[in-house]
């Protein structure tokens, strides 16, 4: 059991490592030679020229400027300078709401402080419960619930008190969700154009023997969208070709690595292994032998290519489809097409950033197959956590050990190690354990088949938060419990356990203490010094760099992280809450955490993410259901803690909240969240009307057409810088062959009986007329 000289040692500990990262990165960022890796967005868009390419010799590399470090610490009020509307101008409306959740939790936890703080804590604080039972405690276990007696009336102040952290917190809660939905919709309405606000994405395109895939689509839309309908763009199985592209790359930044080590040293040509990893095999001039390798994947791209452009199986049943305004194209994303609901399905288009291009070419019907394979793994995996959680849990709980395991007492008990183990170590091992974890979900999330960036990210944050959730708060609470309280399980009576477990569940506060000052502290000053970007800049720029330009794609700005990042941050939600009734000690800790990532990431924002995609907020009700979950979870827990306490006369009112919760959600669910799903046709007609006022002579489909053209083709294109001849080529041939492709049926009208692929269409008003007639 953590005490709160243990606490104090991780605390000091985790202040030193932050402070040491923040001291680190204020004066790397002053030198020259780092620029580019910590102000790279103002690179990407032109706006910052580099340092070192004038000056004194040593001036390029090294600041000599002294002023500079007297003002080491002005990236903090630089960041905080900058005011909302000029960060979306800057940064869009994704990165600024993302901040805005650090910024909830400063409005929700800091008034909460102040209560529990002056109120809760004197009313645990002066009872003697935990020292007349056998349970296992600390000094900070005492101004927790834990140290009020069975069956007080003390209970009433935790009742009372869980019905203000409630109303407050949906008070906030319903304030920021009305505030980013006017955020989003003013966004939307003020924005620029974009392809993905004419276009929908048709997928499960029915086959038909009489037309190709983009015949049927033209076909269809001209006959039931006759008057918006623009132009499409068919999806194409590109898998194949992306891998030889990205295989190609590899082998140029081999080449450019050995042809600089020559230019080093012409006296001796580099030679390498042709075998696995180099490590064997036949002995060749690599630059040679990248040339001729080169050369071989030029070939066989040049190939697919033109197989991708030509060959029926390429084309999958699935199309990009641009309309002649905002409005027709929420229309047809917002509605359904035909009869059969399985047929012609649309949905908005992401914007061209955001297409997860590599999920396009797969089959609709195989989708639920692959979910549900997901789904079991996913269940899998996350008990199969359960192990190195209780192996964490029991590095947190040297003291029950002891009492069950005497012999260990010896080697566990020098002060010093004691304190550095139950202080420090579960924190840092938990993390250890998680690193991998994001990997694994995001290729999970690709394996299902989510067709944008977006998506995959809020689908993999979701499993995050519920991995957190039942691996990290319910495997500690219950490994830890069991192995905190050992020796009173295996001496009590069955019914007493419940009892046990309702005492012990506070005192994991320690345990959550650690790890947040550890992940949350530690962690967010680790963010801003971004030492694996740093060092991999430098190699790069050190063995592959010839240009400008090469120096440029060596920098790695990166992106906010939402699949990582926001889960963090919803479970700090649900710890704070959950606590904030039972032991108001970890609040503090909370509120740190909030304070420094808020301002740490509003620099990050500023000066270096580069954003993959615009998704408008649209992550929001994720956010908010979630918060909502865990103020849940937080009542039914203090329900079933008090119910173990012999408090019945409170215990009751506590009932009321998880429905009046549950009522606010439903409340908020339909008053907001229509506006995060649903583009409303009366902003659509605005923006359309608005812009054909101030641009009649507009050429929408020039603008359209090639915009979902797979970007892989234009990287394939600009790998090979000879065959420019050939790229203007292959465009026209894809122009031509995949989106202005005459239709067979010009029209519904002309056609006398229904086609095949229109089997599930409503018929017309002439042939409803037609028949009429006697």
């Amino acid at each position: 059991m953590a005490t709160l000289s243990d606490i104090g040692l991780a605390a000091a500990l985790n202040i030193i490592t932050a402070f040491i990262f923040l001291l680190a990165f204020a004066i790397l960022r002053l030198q020259p030679f780092n620029d580019r890796v910590y102000f790279p967005k103002w690179y990407l868009r032109g706006l910052r020229a580099s340092p070192a390419t004038s000056g004194a010799f040593v001036n390029k590399f090294i600041n000599l400027d002294y002023r500079s470090y007297i003002r080491f610490l002005n990236w903090m009020p630089d960041a905080l300078r900058m005011p909302e509307p000029e960060l979306i101008d800057h940064a869009g409306l994704d990165s600024a709401v993302y901040l805005r959740i650090y910024l909830l939790g400063l409005k929700i936890f800091v008034p909460i402080l102040v209560l529990t703080w002056a109120i809760l804590v004197p009313v645990n604080w002066t009872n003697k419960w935990l020292e007349r039972t056998d349970a296992t405690f600390s000094e900070i276990d005492k101004l927790s619930i834990s140290n009020i007696p069975q069956g007080s009336n003390r209970f009433y102040t935790h009742v009372v008190m869980a019905y203000a952290v409630t109303f407050w917190t949906c008070f906030i809660l319903k304030k920021e969700y009305e505030t980013v939905a006017n955020m989003r919709l003013h966004f939307l309405q003020s924005e620029k154009r974009r392809p993905d606000q004419f276009t929908v994405l048709v997928k499960n395109v029915p086959p038909d023997a009489d037309e190709s895939v983009s015949e049927a689509v033209e076909h269809f839309f001209l006959v039931n969208h006759p008057d918006h309908y623009l132009t499409h763009q068919v999806v194409v199985n590109a898998n194949k070709l992306s891998k030889l592209v990205e295989e190609k790359k590899k082998k140029q930044n081999w080449l450019v690595y050995y042809q600089n080590k020559f230019e080093r040293n012409q006296s001796k040509r580099p030679l390498m292994k042709t075998g696995f990893l180099g490590l064997w095999g036949e002995k060749v001039d690599a630059i040679q032998h990248h040339i001729s390798e080169i050369e071989r994947l030029s070939n066989e791209i040049a190939e697919e290519k033109e197989n991708v452009v030509n060959n029926p199986k390429a084309i999958m049943p699935a199309a990009f489809v641009s309309f002649k305004t905002r409005w027709a194209a929420a229309v047809c994303a917002q509605t359904q097409q035909v009869r059969n609901p399985t047929l012609w399905l649309t949905e908005w288009a992401p914007e061209p950033r955001d297409v997860f291009w590599q999920n396009l070419p797969i089959p609709y019907v195989s989708l639920t197959v692959r979910r549900l394979i997901i789904a079991v793994a996913f269940f899998f995996l996350t008990f199969f956590f359960i192990v190195p959680i209780a192996f964490v849990q029991s590095l947190a709980n040297i003291e029950g050990i002891e009492k069950a395991a005497p012999f260990l007492k010896p080697i566990i008990e020098v002060k010093t190690i004691k304190s550095f183990i139950q202080g420090f170590l579960p924190g840092i091992a938990l993390k250890i354990f998680l690193i991998l974890l994001p990997t694994i979900l995001m290729m999970m999330s690709k394996f299902e088949g989510f067709l944008s960036i977006s998506l995959l990210e809020r689908r993999s944050a979701s499993r995050y938060y519920l991995f957190n959730f039942v691996n990290v708060f319910l495997g500690s609470v219950i490994a830890g419990t069991v192995l905190e309280q050992l020796d009173t399980f295996l001496k009590q009576s069955v019914n007493k356990i419940p009892e046990t477990i309702g005492v012990a569940i506070p005192m994991k506060a320690t345990f959550f203490i650690t790890y947040i000052m550890v992940d949350g502290w530690s962690g967010t000053a680790g963010e801003i010094l971004r030492l694996k970007p740093l060092i991999i800049y430098h190699l790069k720029n050190f063995f592959l760099v010839k240009t400008e330009k090469d120096r440029e794609e060596a920098m790695d700005p990166g992106s906010i992280g939402f699949n990582t990042g926001e889960p963090q941050i919803q479970f700090y939600f649900l710890i704070g809450l959950i606590y904030a009734v039972v032991t108001p000690l970890l609040t503090p800790f909370i509120l740190v955490f909030f304070a420094l990532a808020y301002v740490v990431y509003r620099h990050q924002i500023i000066n270096v993410y580069n954003q993959e995609y615009e998704s408008s907020a649209a992550f929001w009700p994720d956010v908010h259901g979630r918060i909502v979950a865990a103020l849940i979870i937080s009542q039914l827990l203090l329900l079933g803690l008090l119910s173990t306490k012999e408090a019945a006369s409170s215990t009751p009112f506590l009932l009321a909240l998880p429905i009046l919760t549950i009522g606010f959600h439903t409340y908020c669910k339909g008053r907001f969240e229509p506006a995060f799903v649903r583009y409303p046709l009366q902003e659509a007609m605005m923006k359309d009307t608005l812009e054909r006022a101030r641009e009649p002579n507009l050429d929408l489909k020039v603008y359209l057409q090639n915009a979902y053209i797979p970007p892989i083709f234009k990287e394939a294109d600009s790998s090979d810088s000879d065959d420019d001849d050939d790229d203007d080529m292959n465009d026209k041939q894809w122009e031509k062959d995949n989106v202005l492709v005459p239709t067979k049926r010009q029209s519904r009208k002309s056609t006398p009986a229904p086609s095949k692929m229109s089997v599930g269409s409503s018929p017309n008003q002439q042939d409803i007329q037609e028949k009429d007639k006697p």
